[in-house]
């Protein structure tokens, strides 16, 4: 007998939904990504917290510094920036070169130090089959022979990999937790401080890798620079900063100030002071930083953009005001901080021989009360290292010392006349001039640092990844074919149940009993 034309319909269903189901499962999803280049973003090594403490502590008397825009995290951790390299996602091979070093030294002997090691330009290199290491650029003195050697890209680590499939991944991937140990290179790198086999820092990583198949709707991807830096062509704040100067008025006669150019864009460079980042991280506040209105974190320093104000060739005088805000809290206590400050607006000015940088200042008072102080004068610096070039105003790294305004600003942390931060800032004389690049940092990392991720289990000093956007979910496929094959089955028991009620001459029963043709 002729299937039922309920039946027919059953089995056309039963059909569409297979093959939507295997066009689901089969697509390469959102992870597809093309091979390609790496853009943007950010490793974070401790190197080795014991050699750190050796170097500071009292045998060693020394001291390290960074170089290159590299930061700090929390006090403990070096952070590297600016990666750029190749990613395979058929083999899962990757390069990733990152910007900045490190130099430490110590143990000073008539002059000069018998501790000396540079590490720079740290690249993370995994190859097909999981294998993979951290290469640096290395400069070393040995403690036995004092001589100095210099190695570019040396094998400083093994890296462990267990249990983490780098193939597939697009968007962001982020490594957290990867151990890592000493290498002879390594060793000789060291100076002969640590053998061969020793056990360094873990390290952790995020990398922007090439975007997965855009469709056509879809906007151009952004590289990490322009996730992370505000575009210079956001408008000024509606309600200017007290340090911004004035704007002419539109119909001013040209000859009433021939000397100064105005500008209308610009960036400024601060890292605050890298001991007071180090402490709102740190294990005593366990705070954070937000960032707002046009502000960026470039690892090292935060920048503030866009900028506007006038600038004096003849005189040297220089008005500039900046835009955005960093606020810097820690100590939480209940709903609210025993940190809470923020610097808004800075501007700088330049009259006189003299450099002072201000800012709108507001938060928490060391009494528990609040403030809101505008244009307060943060620091001095001396403007001779200004230099104006390539249609750009620069000032690059200048010394710069805490005001009274600035020490009452921290709420008595520093006195004033502490060393902060050096200051950096670029206004464009001429509106076509291309603003100092900001370290790309990359995207935020898919997870935190030591949070579990998405890879097979793996014991615990295995690293963990996670990539966004990931590839089709192993779950989905599996469960994509239980459903299948429920399907499959429920089919032939609902054709074999209606031919056997048709042999006995019985109404079938079931899903389809009281929709029967």
């Amino acid at each position: 007998m002729p299937l039922s034309s309920r039946l027919r319909r059953l089995a056309a269903a039963l059909v569409a939904s297979l093959a939507a189901l295997l066009a689901v499962g089969l697509s390469p999803g959102p992870a597809a990504a093309a091979e390609g280049r790496v853009s943007g973003g950010r490793l974070d090594w401790g190197i080795k917290q014991s050699f750190l403490t050796y170097v500071t502590g009292p045998i060693a008397k020394g001291s390290w510094g960074l170089t290159g825009g590299a930061a700090t995290v929390g006090g403990s951790t070096f952070r590297f920036h600016s990666a750029n390299g190749t990613y395979d996602p058929a083999a899962g091979a990757l390069t990733a070169a990152f910007s900045g070093g490190v130099r430490f030294t110590g143990h000073q002997e008539g002059g000069s130090n018998a501790l000396d090691l540079s590490i720079g330009r740290l690249t993370f290199k995994a190859v097909q089959g999981g294998a993979a290491g951290l290469y640096a650029d290395v400069s070393s003195k040995s403690k036995e022979t004092g001589q100095v050697s210099s190695a570019s890209q040396a094998k400083l680590a093994d890296l462990s990999l267990a249990g983490v499939d780098l193939r597939g991944a697009a968007g962001t991937l982020t490594l957290s937790g990867v151990p890592a140990t000493l290498t002879d290179a390594g060793a000789k790198a060291f100076g002969g401080f640590y053998q061969a086999g020793t056990a360094l820092d873990p390290l952790s990583l995020s990398v922007n890798l090439p975007a997965a198949q855009p469709t056509p709707a879809a906007p151009a991807p952004t590289s990490g620079a322009a996730a992370t830096a505000a575009p210079a062509t956001i408008p000024p704040a509606t309600a200017p900063s007290p340090t911004e100067p004035a704007a002419p008025p539109a119909t001013e006669p040209a000859a009433q100030a021939p000397a100064r150019t105005g500008f209308a864009n610009g960036a400024l460079d601060w890292g605050v002071r890298r001991t007071f980042r180090d402490y709102v991280t740190g294990a005593i506040a366990q705070g954070r930083w937000e960032l707002g209105g046009g502000a960026a974190d470039g690892g090292a320093f935060f920048r503030w953009t866009p900028a506007k104000g006038a600038y004096d060739p003849a005189t040297g005088e220089l008005t500039a005001a900046f835009t955005g805000t960093v606020r810097f809290t820690g100590m939480r206590a209940g709903d609210g901080y025993g940190l809470d400050l923020t610097l808004a607006n800075p501007g700088v000015s330049v009259s006189g021989g003299q450099g002072r940088l201000l800012a709108d200042v507001s938060g928490r008072t060391p009494d528990g009360g609040t403030r809101q102080l505008p244009g307060v004068e943060l620091a001095t610096f001396d403007p001779a290292g200004l230099k104006a070039e390539g249609g750009l105003l620069t000032a690059v790294e200048l010394p710069l010392t805490l005001a009274e305004g600035g020490a009452e600003a921290f709420g008595g942390l520093y006195p004033a006349g502490t060393a902060m931060d050096p200051l950096s800032f670029a206004v464009a004389l001429d509106p076509a001039a291309a603003l100092p690049p900001l370290p790309d940092l990359g995207s935020a990392p898919a997870t935190p640092p030591g949070a579990v991720a998405s890879p097979p289990a793996s014991p615990a000093a295995a690293p963990v990844a996670a990539s966004s956007p990931g590839g089709v979910p192993v779950p989905a496929v599996v469960g994509g074919a239980v459903l299948v094959a429920a399907l499959a089955t429920t089919g032939g028991l609902l054709v074999r149940r209606r031919r056997a009620a048709a042999a006995a001459g019985a109404p079938a029963t079931g899903p389809d009993a009281d929709d029967a043709a």
